[in-house]
């Protein structure tokens, strides 16, 4: 199910109040806005809102059995990625960047943010259709670079389907999986990133993949790799 309000302060928010005050909240159920006046991206930033796009919020509950829920940011990814890619006109090709984002070249077109109440993780997601909002140092892209843009309406449709897909296929074949459809959705080995990690200045070197368990994988100028479990990356 799928529903729409005409504005509020953030759709992720309002389903962690849900979710907090003991309320059942469906997987597959989406909670999707005209307008959000306190939307947020990671690390708390703002996330500007824009008439046309794509702002909504959907929930994950997550088994013992299952993998681990930070790789969920994966499986959004991926069903962000394939409900853009068929407005993307050649050559610009949307990929995936860790954790959380889904580019064009080095514009940023969607975003996602995870937050997890109550063991159940709500999947906030925004997704440039119609405007490119600004984002203090950050490059943006709608989809109306590349012709008309797909409705809101008919987007969350297509989105919502294209979750459960990847839902389905991370619950039954695993995290390994996931894991290798990400990276090939994703920029090439050998891209430079520079990475601002937690309690730590900048570091830089070049895309080494992803670890078994869905951490960035950085090839240092020295040789080394590091593994990088949170972080903000850059494309250098």
């Amino acid at each position: 199910m799928i529903r729409t309000v005409a504005e509020t302060g953030s759709t992720s928010a309002d389903l962690r109040s849900r979710l907090a005050g003991g309320e059942a909240v469906a997987e597959g159920d989406w909670l999707v806005a005209d307008r959000q006046t306190a939307g947020r991206g990671r690390l708390g930033r703002d996330w500007s809102d824009g008439a046309g796009n794509f702002m909504g919020s959907t929930v994950v509950h997550c088994g013992p059995l299952e993998p681990p829920p930070p790789s969920l940011a994966l499986v959004a990814g991926l069903a962000v990625q394939a409900a853009v890619a068929p407005h993307v006109t050649a050559p610009a090709v949307a990929l995936l960047k860790w954790p959380n984002d889904v580019m064009i070249g080095r514009a940023k077109l969607a975003g996602i943010l995870l937050e997890m109440v109550h063991g159940v993780v709500v999947v906030g997601i925004g997704v440039n259709l119609a405007q490119a909002p600004g984002v203090a140092g950050r490059e943006t892209v709608a989809l109306s670079r590349f012709g008309p843009p797909p409705s809101r309406d008919h987007f969350a449709a297509v989105l919502a389907r294209c979750l459960a897909e990847e839902l389905a296929r991370w619950r039954q074949y695993g995290l390994a999986a996931t894991v290798s459809r990400w990276l090939a959705a994703a920029h090439p080995p050998g891209t430079p990133l520079t990475v601002s990690a937690p309690d730590e200045g900048a570091i830089s070197g070049r895309f080494a993949g992803l670890d078994e368990s869905g951490a960035l994988r950085l090839s240092l100028a020295d040789g080394t790799t590091r593994t990088i479990h949170a972080g903000e990356v850059f494309l250098a």
